[in-house]
């Protein structure tokens, strides 16, 4: 695949995290935010024009399953933070300097798994909305909702039908026990940018609406896998609208960034 190929990938990854990055150090924003984000797309970008998808059954299931374990490991190693309403909330992998939202790194690539293979989808999709039950995470669990939905838009598989339900009514559980307080450049990132600047918030959101379009009609991939990593953006755009969520690629964190990089960098995986 050439690298002309390969760059609506990379714009549906550069356009809002450079949106972002802008903003956050035109409005105070700690140095190393921006900074940590660019070095993030940095990554992802060489992983999008050199990387591609595990092309054997043993690779793929090894892929899923490291997935998965970081997602649980959050579980027990992650900081754990008390939500509002007192629960714990376990959501994050320490990585460094870095606490990385484990949702966000996981579920792209295991969304592309899950479109790539008719037998496994609903099985990979609702073993990651129980990993988010264990953490817990509402917007992993609508994330993946929308993917599923994504998913069963186009192969029109009941197994997927009956995965996005369960996953619906699971996300509504897991967010009466895991919101947390918002946290500057972080959550509710559109509504901060507006108290600056309507212009601004305007910009990043035309910016995540690119990245949609971008995955949704571009990207190199077939129709399932865009799908569903559109339906996947789509539901952690959609949570942190509207409950003080992380808001992917515009705000603060390397983890939505590496997560979309990593599945976008997984080029020309057979469908079964």
């Amino acid at each position: 695949m050439t690298l002309r190929e390969r760059l609506p990938a990379v714009l549906a990854l550069a356009i809002p995290v450079l949106a972002g990055a802008a903003w956050m150090a035109m409005s105070g924003a700690p140095s190393h935010y921006p900074l940590t984000n660019l070095g993030a797309l940095g990554l992802a970008i060489a992983w999008i024009l050199l990387g591609r998808g595990p092309h054997t059954a043993p690779s793929r299931h090894i892929l899923a399953g490291a997935l998965l374990a970081v997602m649980v490991a959050a579980v027990w190693i992650g900081p754990e933070l008390a939500s509002i309403t007192a629960h714990p909330v376990r959501r994050w992998f320490p990585f460094g300097p870095l606490a990385l939202h484990t949702g966000m790194l996981t579920t792209p690539p295991l969304a592309i798994l899950a479109a790539r293979n008719r037998a496994l989808a609903a099985p990979l999709l609702l073993a990651g909305v129980g990993a988010a039950l264990l953490q817990p995470d509402a917007a992993t669990g609508f994330a993946l909702t929308f993917a599923a939905v994504g998913l069963h838009h186009v192969n029109r598989d009941w197994q997927v039908g009956v995965a996005a339900i369960v996953a619906f009514f699971a996300s509504l559980w897991m967010a009466v026990r895991g919101e947390l307080a918002p946290r500057e450049w972080v959550e509710n990132v559109l509504t901060q940018a507006a108290t600056v600047s309507v212009l601004m918030a305007v910009l990043l959101a035309v910016s995540l609406a690119a990245a949609f379009a971008l995955i949704l009609f571009a990207v190199p991939f077939d129709r399932a896998k865009r799908f569903t990593l559109a339906g996947l953006f789509f539901g952690f755009c959609v949570c942190a609208l509207m409950a003080p969520y992380p808001t992917p690629l515009i705000g603060y964190g390397a983890a939505p960034i590496l997560g979309f990089g990593l599945a976008l960098g997984l080029h020309r995986i057979p469908l079964r």
